[in-house]
């Protein structure tokens, strides 16, 4: 990863939930930088990422 020019060798994106169901595959991703989350649904050869958000419509964020 690169901040503000600097490389590091820390991993933005952290795997925080994990569920298998056949060949599917269901994923949250969080953003250590945002805190933001992100679901990640996966089936075989296909898959697809999107922003959570609450009922609001607002990103489902963690906030340390």
């Amino acid at each position: 990863m690169v901040r503000r020019g600097v490389m590091t060798d820390e991993k933005r994106f952290e795997k925080i939930y994990e569920q298998k169901e056949g060949t599917g595959r269901l994923e949250i991703w969080e953003d250590k930088v945002t805190g933001v989350q992100y679901l990640y649904r996966s089936d075989g050869y296909s898959g697809g990422l999107t922003v959570m958000v609450d009922k609001f419509g607002d990103p489902v964020a963690n906030r340390k």
